[in-house]
């Protein structure tokens, strides 16, 4: 893995976990999940102008990673209800690095090496020590199932927006329209609760919003590190998670043998 893209999902990693703890922080985290998505929609909305339209081929991708972002948006509220940050962010991440190489090598087809599958686990296993504390704490079994349903939908929609922003020459253009498809959930958040929307502080609104604009910066990052091999998306989800891994010692380009392309008639 270049240094380049190292830097990328290093960086994305930072936002990630500042925009996770903002949600945790809220007193009403729905309503700050929403002052969320309106944060990332934001940037998108002032971009949209400058990209082109999503090509017919990315589409499925498109509308298929907009329903799984809204189960992850889903279960990511309600783990936070019923677990602290310190069991759900652990569990929700420190999985996803083997989920998304089983996903390729199911969905994609791509194999691994087992030094490749030894390294993934190590730094899944690694992660998961993390909330191991907090899985043995009372009433937390609701947190830790809300928490793995999680980690699947990040799994899901890292597979599918891997494959679908290949398909496109121009990843921005994916990511802005991902955001802005996304943003049909802000409705049926604030709709029917409107009544706490005008007893939130200035600074409330200015958090949340604040946070999903670290939100869009997190995944578009990824997601333009996802144009690169399709054998490392395993490892960007690693690093995304915290996770130090060497990719490019463990997977020659021979071994990159199927890339999103070739999967998609398995879909």
């Amino acid at each position: 893995m270049s240094a380049d893209i190292l830097t990328l999902v290093l960086m994305a990693a930072l936002f990630h976990a500042l925009w996770n703890a903002v949600v945790k922080g809220a007193g009403d985290r729905t309503i700050t999940f929403g002052l969320v998505m309106i944060g990332q929609t934001l940037p998108a909305l002032l971009i949209v102008p400058f990209v082109p339209l999503p090509n017919t081929a990315v589409l499925p991708y498109l509308f298929l990673s907009v329903v799984i972002h809204w189960g992850y948006y889903y279960f990511l509220v309600s783990a936070y209800r019923f677990g602290d940050l310190s069991l759900v962010y652990p569990i929700a991440r420190g999985l996803t690095p083997v989920l998304v190489a089983l996903g390729g090598l199911f969905i994609v087809g791509e194999i691994l090496p087992p030094l490749a599958w030894l390294g993934l686990m190590l730094i899944s296993f690694g992660i998961l020590i993390l909330a191991w504390t907090a899985i043995f704490k009372e009433q937390s079994f609701l947190g830790i199932m809300l928490a793995l349903g999680t980690s699947f939908m990040v799994s899901g929609y890292s597979l599918v927006d891997g494959m679908g922003v290949r398909l496109t020459e121009n990843a921005l253009s994916y990511i802005v329209w991902l955001f802005i498809i996304e943003a049909i959930a802000i409705i049926a958040i604030f709709a029917p609760r409107r009544d706490r929307l005008r007893i939130l502080t200035r600074r409330q609104i200015w958090t949340g919003i604040i946070g999903g604009v670290m939100a869009s910066i997190a995944y578009g990052l990824v997601l333009i590190a996802n144009k690169f091999p399709a054998g490392e998306w395993p490892f960007h989800a690693a690093h995304f998670t915290g996770g130090p891994c060497r990719s490019s010692n463990s997977i020659s380009p021979n071994q990159r043998t199927r890339r999103a392309p070739a999967a998609i008639p398995k879909i």
